[in-house]
């Protein structure tokens, strides 16, 4: 192989690492992060849109008992949490509007 060659290959391998690899691993680390600072009280959103609070943690089987509406507690996997809204989030959120326009 000629040595032009071997710097092409070699500057398309750094590339895809750079591109592809290194990404792909930080939002791994930040999503592990987020999964293990949930705590009981916080507001999360499940991958699967559910919104709710954290009323218990069983780090047995790493699942959550999040309160989905008063009186109905269901379990997700830890897995499942998208995101924890935090306090400032939570004041942005548009109130229900009475406006029916058709």
């Amino acid at each position: 192989m000629e040595p032009g060659g071997l710097i092409v290959l070699l500057a398309l391998l750094v590339l895809f690492w750079l591109f592809i690899i290194k990404p792909q691993r930080r939002r791994l680390h930040d999503q592990r992060e987020l999964h293990a600072s949930v705590e009981v009280g916080d507001e999360i959103v499940t991958m699967g849109g559910l919104l709710g609070y954290v009323r218990g943690i069983n780090d047995e089987d790493d699942t959550l008992e999040v309160e989905i509406a008063p009186g109905t507690n269901v379990r997700v996997a830890r897995r499942g949490v998208a995101a924890v809204l935090s306090p400032e989030e939570e004041g942005l959120r548009a109130e229900p509007s009475n406006d029916i326009r058709s």
